[in-house]
């Protein structure tokens, strides 16, 4: 008899966490659409095999479908065409003092310069060509080289050009100094701030620019830990960890299915917490993998209204918000 209680027991708790953490029982009456998070603009993509930190990536670009290229107006008003709601973007704080935005920590990959980027002057910086180093086949043909003379821009220019644009700030270093310096530009200009979606990269410049910014969000891989570890610990009893409160949530596309309650129920504890989730691709150790292909998009649970993080604007775009 003791047994039969005991199962019993089991029984009802194990029905009692199914209907709290059931995500039909949270669906959207309306189901939203996706939005489109374009990583870098529309730029030229390239192989993974065997990359690191290290590696130049330029130089082993996918043959070229388009001449766009990374962190350019060109790019980010071609991602905007093509239906991206927010375009990421790098900074670099120069010893001028300007946000030059590059990806590369050094100049030397893609450009025909050499040296740190953020210990390059603005005034050398802009007269690059960011074009120079881009080949598909091993260094025999430089397609877009020439293209990119001064298409490097500062981050108010990308501002300037997308008064109603919404961008993600990715610092690239890890110095307090550059959080710092954000939050002073958009402290003093209110269109910039409106423009910022968040920021993230650095904890140290991170953390000073959500520590100086009222309602500032953003995120690191310790508060992305923060949210994620407490969550799938105790998330299926409904609380939501003070990590997960207004923040963004990073969430790699093949972990998700695991999220207490997902999609619908787990996007409505963000929502109420005052998060933002971006759903990113498959785990691999950064945020630069990318919801990218027709087979990953599929992964996007229809009625999702978070953001979707991709490297292939230009087709992952169009395919999510008609679909």
């Amino acid at each position: 008899m003791r047994g039969k209680k005991i199962l019993g027991g089991v029984v009802l708790v194990g029905i009692a966490v199914y209907l709290l953490n059931a995500s039909w029982l949270a669906a959207p009456s309306s189901p939203g659409t996706p939005r489109i998070l374009a990583h870098r603009g529309v730029h030229q993509t390239y192989s993974r095999v065997g990359l690191d930190a290290e590696t130049c990536t330029a130089a082993r670009m996918d043959p070229p479908s388009h001449e766009f290229m990374e962190n350019t107006i060109p790019s980010m008003r071609a991602a905007f065409a093509a239906g991206a709601d927010v375009v990421e973007l790098d900074v670099h704080l120069t010893p001028d003092k300007v946000f030059a935005v590059l990806h590369d920590w050094t100049v030397d990959c893609r450009t025909e310069g050499q040296g740190v980027t953020e210990e390059t002057p603005w005034t050398t910086l802009k007269t690059l060509d960011v074009g120079y180093g881009y080949t598909a086949d091993g260094g025999k043909s430089f397609p877009l080289r020439g293209k990119g003379v001064g298409l490097m821009p500062r981050l108010e220019d990308v501002y300037a050009a997308f008064p109603d644009g919404s961008f993600l700030v990715n610092f690239k270093s890890r110095r307090v100094e550059e959080g710092e310096a954000l939050a002073a530009m958009l402290k003093a200009d209110p269109k910039a701030r409106a423009a910022t979606f968040g920021v993230y990269g650095g904890s140290e410049p991170t953390q000073a620019a959500l520590k100086a910014v009222p309602g500032l969000k953003g995120f690191d891989r310790t508060m992305l830990k923060a949210c994620l570890l407490p969550y799938e610990a105790y998330g299926w009893t409904g609380i939501v960890p003070s990590g997960c409160r207004n923040t963004i949530v990073a969430l790699p596309v093949d972990y998700a299915p695991y999220a207490w309650g997902w999609p619908h129920r787990f996007m409505q504890r963000m929502r109420d917490a005052g998060s933002e989730v971006i759903l990113v691709g498959p785990y691999g150790g950064d945020f630069s993998t990318g919801i990218d292909t027709p087979e990953q998009a599929a992964k996007v649970p229809k009625g999702f209204d978070g953001y979707v993080w991709t490297n292939k604007v230009e087709t992952i775009g169009p395919l999510l918000k008609g679909r």
